[in-house]
């Protein structure tokens, strides 16, 4: 059966793309994944140089990504959907109704995982060495 996840953050632009990478790798073939921001900033824009950087160091490709709001069609497409941190999340359970409230939660299940922006390369690559192991949360703890 095909896992569909859809992972969201702020702007679409830090976390969120380089989890919707790290996930769609570890869990291969049964897992679509997905992400979008709350809010529409970076729309169509390539994620941040520096979490660029930091996925590169990690052997991923991020280049391709472009920005993208979160729209009601995308939370009713995903099975799960997880929010990067607690404001993320209460604010999903504002806008997407009890309908989704069971398909929402915490990427780190139980904390958030901190926002880079503003801050140096160093904080971009300890939150994509972060968000790769969290992927083991949500995909059976196997590489594939």
């Amino acid at each position: 059966m095909m896992s569909k996840l859809l992972v969201v953050c702020l702007g679409n632009y830090c976390r969120s793309p380089f989890a919707q990478l790290a996930l769609a790798r570890r869990g291969g073939p049964r897992m679509v994944v997905r992400s979008a921001g709350l809010i529409g900033k970076w729309q169509d824009q390539p994620a941040h140089s520096a979490m660029i950087n930091a996925a590169r160091r990690l052997d991923y490709d991020l280049t391709a990504h472009r920005a993208q709001q979160i729209s009601l069609s995308m939370l009713d497409w995903a099975d799960t959907v997880l929010a990067m941190d607690a404001f993320v999340l209460t604010t999903l359970r504002a806008v997407c109704g009890p309908e989704n409230e069971n398909k929402l939660c915490l990427y780190l299940g139980d904390r958030d995982v901190p926002d880079p922006m503003g801050q140096d390369d160093a904080a971009f690559n300890e939150c994509a060495v972060l968000i790769e192991a969290g992927t083991v949360l949500h995909t059976g703890g196997r590489f594939t």
